[in-house]
């Protein structure tokens, strides 16, 4: 069973049938700022309003990565769109 640690700002969530961590690490950060063309953080909260599918999955790798895991889940197994939607905003609520 996987256990979060809160003070790392990580949270686990359903995701592709099997419990998983997701984290906003640093590197995480960075790999979404590039995925989604930002110029810094702050820019997020509008850009998350419009992203694509494949952005949302792009996302959701490096908050898996983050979090320790393998993103390569994300092709193995089917993810809903409001699944994937509720795993990063819960990720993203954890660190704030």
């Amino acid at each position: 069973m996987l256990t979060p640690n809160p003070a790392r700002g990580e949270v686990v969530v359903p995701l592709a049938g099997s419990p998983r961590r997701l984290c906003l690490t640093l590197g995480a950060l960075a790999r979404i700022e590039a995925i989604l063309d930002l110029d810094d953080w702050s820019a997020l909260p509008e850009r998350f309003g419009r992203l694509s599918a494949r952005e949302l999955l792009a996302v959701l790798a490096a908050l898996l990565e983050g979090g320790g895991e393998d993103p390569a889940v994300l092709d193995a197994a089917p993810v809903s769109v409001p699944e994937a939607v509720a795993a990063v905003a819960a990720a993203l609520a954890a660190c704030a």
